[in-house]
């Protein structure tokens, strides 16, 4: 048992501040009160306690080949079975990518994220590298797996629902890579058979401005739209809506990840994020391929921060993009999964403690913060 004592703490889904004192007891937050002193006290007078930090999306694999392929297409970069990661993931050996898996997770650790939800290529393999990678370290991946069988214009069906149903023997949920790469008959299997065990269907839509077009010409849909007619319970990117797709998410049940710096790597665009919280959407925040940018969050909320600010010529509020990296995830149903709280009593102890540098607690994160700047990182498991 342990409190965390004289600290600016950031409660509730959204991060209200209030200086209590936080006590801990075998990974649950069991006391926040003023007075409340158990156990060994860890005084942090004036630092921040914010809610550890969930990386939305990602492609840990890619941490085999970080920065390589700069400059090129999306679809020379990523797009299966061709782009430069899925030959390099085809050519590494089994420790190779393991080794490259772990660095990328202490990276992440080290800068206070302690979930993050992956796009596993590999098929049950891939699912089973990532799992033996991250037995010993401690961090949470929420594992979305696909497999080849997904792909091509006249797929087996009957082997695409026999590759889906192992598969989730063993994942999280399923992710394909896109639209342009399987037909509308493998979406929906994917989306039912998640959907009859709880568990996450995946897609990304309306990444590239190419994306959408060859959409619209070929099924006079978006993307977006056939994203959530499809009943994906997650999309990802959306950095290029067209027409009312940004409306039609709003109404609808599907969560939404966004990717700035990947984005911007790739040339591809700026997502919406200050049309997308005008509506109500509340995203959440990733990091995309480790080998286009490092999976630490501080980098990507910072980026995000000034991006929509020039974008945009007025300001993204610091507080609802802290929460895009942290409580989201409760309100867009996958924290069943994630199984990830907020700070509050008889939650997980899962929070990181900040030195702090300024008055405003979501700008002194957002704005100012290095992993250097983190004096704890709490877990249900450990004191990091």
């Amino acid at each position: 048992m342990f409190t965390i004592s004289n600290g600016i703490i950031l409660k509730g889904q959204n991060l209200i501040p209030s200086k209590e004192n936080i006590v801990v007891d075998d990974g649950k937050i069991i006391q926040i009160k003023k007075d409340a002193k158990e156990g060994k006290i860890i005084d942090v007078d004036g630092a921040v306690v914010c809610p550890s930090f969930i990386n939305g999306h990602i492609h840990i694999g890619d941490s085999i080949i970080k920065d390589e392929g700069y400059g090129l297409s999306l679809s020379e970069m990523v797009k299966p079975p061709d782009g430069v990661k899925h030959k390099a993931l085809e050519n590494a050996t089994d420790e190779e990518l393991i080794h490259a898996m772990q660095e990328s997770m202490w990276d992440m650790v080290n800068s206070g994220t302690t979930h993050f939800i992956d796009y596993r290529e590999g098929g049950i393999r891939g699912v089973e590298l990532l799992r033996k990678a991250c037995k010993d370290i401690p961090i949470k991946p929420i594992i979305l797996g696909r497999d080849d069988s997904f792909y091509g214009d006249d797929p087996d069906l009957g082997k695409v629902k026999i590759a889906i149903r192992r598969l989730l023997k063993v994942a999280d949920g399923i992710a394909p890579s896109g639209f342009g790469e399987i037909t509308q008959d493998v979406a929906n299997l994917i989306v039912d058979e998640c959907s009859k065990q709880g568990k996450i269907s995946s897609i990304h839509v309306a990444e590239s401005e190419s994306n959408q077009i060859e959409s619209l010409n070929e099924f006079n849909k978006t993307e977006i739209e056939k994203g959530i007619n499809s009943n994906f319970s997650q999309l990802v990117h959306l950095t290029n809506p067209k027409n009312n797709d940004l409306g039609l998410v709003s109404k609808s049940s599907s969560n939404i990840v966004v990717c700035p710096r990947a984005n911007a790597t790739l040339n591809v665009g700026v997502c919406r994020l200050n049309e997308m919280l005008g509506l109500g959407i509340r995203p959440l925040l990733g990091t995309d391929n480790v080998m286009l940018n490092s999976p630490n969050m501080l980098r990507e909320l910072e980026f995000t921060l000034k991006l929509m600010s020039v974008y945009y010529k007025s300001y993204i509020n610091p507080q609802q993009l802290l929460q895009m990296a942290t409580t989201n995830v409760c309100s867009n149903g996958v924290n069943n999964i994630i199984q990830k709280s907020v700070i509050g009593e008889g939650n997980c102890a899962e929070f990181i403690i900040f030195k702090s540098f300024s008055k405003n607690p979501y700008l002194n994160i957002c704005n100012r913060l290095e992993t250097k700047n983190i004096l704890y990182i709490i877990n249900k498991k450990c004191i990091v």
